[in-house]
């Protein structure tokens, strides 16, 4: 028997930490040679008991283009309608301040 995890093989990963969360963008490959992507969300559990809450999305690759057509429109409205004057690269400085002030 061929092992399950063939049928999922991991081409690309991406980790994206925010906050209390963690985003994982993982690229993987069927056993027939064909492509997917799974969006991984991980959160730690409220309770102090080491135990991280995963929700997973999987994107095939016939609905690539919608979306992120539908994703950069979400934003897009969210950034230009509703909070025009919000500073959204206030997270991308501070997390860059962090990332420096950790190689030190």
């Amino acid at each position: 028997m061929e092992d399950s995890r063939r049928d999922q093989e991991e081409i690309f990963s991406k980790r994206v930490r925010a906050g209390k969360r963690t985003y994982f963008f993982d690229v993987k490959e069927t056993k027939n040679s064909d492509y997917y992507i799974t969006i991984t969300e991980s959160k730690r559990s409220r309770y102090e008991d080491g135990v991280y809450n995963k929700s997973k999305l999987f994107l095939y690759k016939e609905d690539f283009i919608k979306f992120n057509n539908a994703l950069n429109e979400t934003i897009g409205h969210v950034r230009t309608e509703l909070l025009p004057e919000y500073d959204f690269e206030e997270y991308a400085r501070r997390d860059s301040e962090k990332s420096e002030g950790s190689e030190d």
